[in-house]
């Protein structure tokens, strides 16, 4: 988890996910690779918005990323975290995607209001399937993640959720507590006395909740968890089910993203 990309925009996550990059980068002394992103919308090149439009649309954009990044910079080069800085222009999604060769962990925001992007879910959706790399979906109205604070790690037995407990062992490593929240729908393929082994073996102690649920009712039981116990942070992996029936984003996943309040790990295995 040395390289960690976090994203440079003007919106209401930047400085949720500004703040929980630099609290990981400084736990494990990683490196903060900065896109400063000036985004394309989604419906220029649509050819029912005339192209003027388009190009107006794109310049005001383009004035204020600069003027954000401009204040950015200045910020980051005042913490203790060495860090790189690339600035461009293009699609959310698409950029992200291309910037993550040789990064460990993607840093982006949620946003249950669409106050952002219309389809921000689904960029976080996208940047599972298509990289495989571990994303820290962080909600705007967080100050960075509590690293040293009380872990969930939600537990079904997948290769998604062994996948999300490996890529997180550096948090887990340091945090106050760990529960292997254990989600028993019946399917489960590696039980989580073996997980709970596993993080022993990595020197952290892991307390185990059984929660015997349905696939459909998986993120109510983790909401309710979280809110109850406190927990500062999630570790899943994203996407239960197949990508075809979570393209439609359902389930888990989905209801995460939109409601759960505390920064969470997520990683899907290609």
């Amino acid at each position: 988890m040395k390289n960690i990309l976090l994203l440079i925009h003007d919106d209401e996550g930047q400085e949720a996910r500004y703040q929980a990059a630099l609290d990981v980068a400084r736990t494990v002394e990683g490196h903060l690779a900065c896109l400063d992103l000036t985004i394309v919308p989604e419906y220029i090149g649509d050819y029912s918005v005339p192209m003027t439009a388009g190009g107006l649309l794109l310049a005001e954009e383009n004035a204020i990323e600069a003027a954000h990044a401009s204040r950015m910079r200045t910020r980051i080069e005042r913490e203790d975290v060495p860090f790189d800085w690339t600035s461009t222009t293009g699609f959310l999604s698409q950029t992200l995607e291309a910037r993550s060769a040789l990064i460990d962990l993607i840093v982006v925001s949620t946003d249950d209001a669409d106050a952002f992007f219309p389809h921000m879910t689904h960029v976080i959706g996208d940047l599972l399937v298509h990289t495989g790399k571990p994303v820290l979906a962080v909600p705007p109205a967080c100050r960075g993640i509590t690293v040293h604070g009380r872990a969930l790690v939600a537990w079904d037995g997948s290769q998604d959720a062994e996948a999300a407990l490996c890529s997180a062992l550096p948090l887990l490593q340091v945090a106050k507590s760990v529960t292997l929240f254990h989600v028993d729908n019946g399917a489960t393929a590696t039980g989580v006395g073996e997980a709970a082994r596993y993080l022993a073996r990595h020197g952290i102690t892991s307390t185990i909740k059984n929660e015997p649920v349905g696939f459909e009712r998986v993120g109510e039981a983790l909401l309710r968890e979280v809110a109850m116990a406190r927990h500062d942070f999630v570790v899943m992996g994203g996407f239960g089910h197949a990508r075809t029936i979570e393209a439609i984003f359902g389930g888990p996943t989905r209801t995460m993203l939109r409601e759960c309040d505390v920064p969470m790990l997520l990683v899907h295995r290609r």
